[in-house]
């Protein structure tokens, strides 16, 4: 799936979010959130343009990062960037169901705004599969379209709701990613913080998978 639902616009994606989303508000976050430690293997999970993964690696140079996403044409936008960044990020073609990892391989596991354009079925995949490759003690870390909070963000999220789906949208809407990180084995989830946008409200999930 396009990061904007069409190929067509993809080299528009970073101008849109960066321009619409509170994007650097809310990256920034997470990336606090992740609490990074020296030495530890970051995956950016559904990195898109690479732009998490390369402030990632600028803000914590002593970690190995690395992205994924099964975008050709949006990986070869990730790779010109770090570049462009002299960041070494290396990024690799992949669904997120079939994560090309080894078990217990990261210390965290970063995701911005990918989850939604994933159905249930997939969640529940990808999910598993960033269990999977997760070190235990490790940590999950995803921003992505959260329950609104008020009508006000739930009406204007409408507007990405007919562009990217409605079917899988709706899990964020009614919060079931908590719900769902939970069954998939991972303890001490929650909801770190929130951010209101002019397209709806934008929430930051924490997770850890047993010691």
């Amino acid at each position: 799936m396009p990061a904007l639902g069409f190929h067509c616009l993809t080299p528009l994606y970073d101008a849109i979010v960066g321009a619409t989303a509170r994007e650097r508000t809310f990256k920034q976050a997470l990336i606090s959130q992740a609490r990074f430690a020296p030495g530890q293997q970051v995956l950016d999970l559904g990195s898109g343009t690479g732009t998490l993964a390369i402030w990632i690696k600028q803000n914590q140079p002593h970690v190995e990062v690395r992205g994924v996403d099964g975008d050709s044409r949006i990986l070869a936008i990730a790779c010109r960037k770090a570049c462009q960044a002299k960041v070494s990020v290396p990024f690799d073609q992949a669904l997120s169901c079939n994560l090309p990892y080894q078990s217990a391989q990261f210390d965290r596991v970063l995701s911005s705004m990918f989850f939604h354009h994933l159905t249930w079925q997939n969640k529940v995949c990808t999910v598993r599969e960033v269990f999977r490759v997760l070190k235990p003690g490790a940590e999950l870390h995803v921003a992505d379209w959260g329950q609104a909070r008020n009508l006000c963000m739930r009406v204007l999220f409408l507007t990405v709701q007919l562009l990217d789906g409605f079917e899988n949208t709706r899990d964020h809407v009614t919060g079931r990613l908590i719900h769902l990180f939970e069954k998939s084995g991972f303890v001490d989830v929650s909801q770190q913080s929130y951010y209101n946008t002019i397209y709806g409200t934008i929430a930051l999930y924490r997770a850890t998978k047993p010691g």
